[in-house]
């Protein structure tokens, strides 16, 4: 039986091997020696995972287009555990992607029965976030967005039930609107490419969100017009045009950019040719004759930062993280009272040494704090020899927060003018 990820819950267990094995994640480690200068969130392991991610770093080396886009569920206020999502999307669009943000405001409302009030307010602080860290792109509502909500409709249409139940385990009891809101963010997804034009596009994403992701890719596979694949049979190798639901006038269409080919009743042949370039010829016919014509989604799988207590990071927790507006008085008493990987005494400590990866305080300053990878190095170093105490960690991790935290701030109001907007 497969394995069933909740996306809405912060109380889950997911073990990273057999979600790699069961559903087909990649690690993304292949792909970074052709990416230049990669992250520090590449560069340690952070981001871990990837489907069809090889697409968007071709995009980026070429300098062709390709979309990042993302959504959050303005359910709070954001905060530390939404950083790196953010962190993501905007240097996407630094390597010259173009970058579009859903405000799930519909799956607030439906999953959290938050008002369209609260909503509204939490979605802006979600955008400051992200202009503050250089987002450029497109920003909206999914309430607001008309095109959005007709998009979801049709991806609706290739949904059924049992889909559903497979992928989120949802019930007799599960209502409906939790359903409509799936269909949505499966709009999200296409949405780039729906209002554009097809091109690769990446959503960076925890390993919670994979569901949404999967589904994406199956719909966007069922609104296509026809598939294309290489056959062969009694050794002559050739490559196949089919008709899922194109019409005759497509099929016709279809037909006169392959003179040669083999014409049959839902089906083209063609013996030779280069399979990217037809893929794309038919591409073109299929948007000619109003279809889609969809690139499959990409997708980025991070792994979580855990909390300040050592457990999930969750803003029912409100010791596990901070707001980045959290006043410095109460920032600081949750970094001096976090949980580290240090023995129980300090004659311990200088003996057998700290254990930076059970630490709370190294995995913030590795997630976050710590641009420079050789004082990360040194940190741990230093912790490991017993030679680096709990308490002077906490306090210089304290000041690295506080500078960012008022940096962030101050890029944070500077980019007010632009959530307005």
């Amino acid at each position: 039986m497969q394995s069933k990820i909740n996306p809405w819950s912060s109380n889950q267990d997911i073990e990273t091997n057999k979600l790699f094995s069961e559903f087909g994640i990649e690690p993304i480690e292949p792909l970074l020696d052709k990416i230049k200068n990669p992250p520090a969130f590449l560069r340690r392991n952070i981001v871990i995972g990837q489907r069809d991610y090889g697409r968007v770093v071709d995009a980026m080396a070429k300098n062709e287009k390709f979309f990042v886009m993302t959504g959050f569920m303005p359910s709070g206020h954001p905060h530390l555990g939404h950083l790196m999502v953010m962190k993501e999307v905007a240097w996407h669009v630094q390597q010259g992607g173009i970058g579009s943000v859903a405000i799930a405001d519909r799956e607030a409302h439906a999953v959290r029965d938050i008002s369209w009030e609260k909503c509204r307010e939490y979605g802006k602080e979600y955008l400051k976030c992200l202009y503050a860290l250089g987002f450029e792109g497109r920003t909206y509502y999914q309430s607001r967005n008309n095109d959005l909500k007709d998009l979801a409709f049709e991806s609706a249409t290739r949904i059924n039930f049992s889909d559903l139940q497979a992928i989120y385990g949802f019930s007799q009891d599960t209502a409906l609107a939790k359903a409509m809101s799936v269909a949505m963010q499966v709009g999200d997804i296409l949405f780039p490419q729906a209002d554009d034009e097809p091109a690769p596009t990446v959503v960076p994403v925890g390993l919670d969100q994979d569901p949404h992701i999967r589904l994406t890719r199956d719909v966007s596979y069922k609104l296509r017009m026809f598939l294309v694949e290489e056959r062969c049979e009694s050794g002559r190798q050739y490559i196949s045009i089919r008709s899922k639901n194109a019409s005759p006038a497509a099929m016709e269409d279809l037909a006169s950019e392959f003179p040669g080919a083999k014409v049959y009743e839902g089906h083209i042949d063609i013996s030779g040719g280069n399979l990217e370039e037809i893929r794309e010829i038919v591409r073109n016919v299929e948007i000619r004759n109003g279809g889609y014509g969809f690139i499959s989604p990409s997708a980025t799988y991070h792994t979580f930062l855990q909390g300040l207590q050592g457990r999930k990071m969750s803003s029912s927790v409100p010791e596990s993280l901070f707001g980045f507006y959290e006043d410095e008085k109460s920032v600081k008493k949750k970094i001096m009272g976090a949980l580290t990987g240090g023995r129980m005494t300090l004659e311990e400590q200088k003996k057998l040494g700290g254990e930076p990866e059970k630490c709370s305080i190294y995995l913030l300053n590795r997630f976050h704090m710590l641009e420079n990878d050789v004082e990360l190095k040194e940190m741990c170093h230093e912790c490991k020899a017993g030679e680096l105490m709990c308490g002077t960690c906490k306090k210089e991790t304290f000041e690295r927060v506080k500078e960012f935290l008022s940096d962030f701030r101050e890029k944070m109001d500077e980019c007010e003018h632009k959530v307005e907007e």
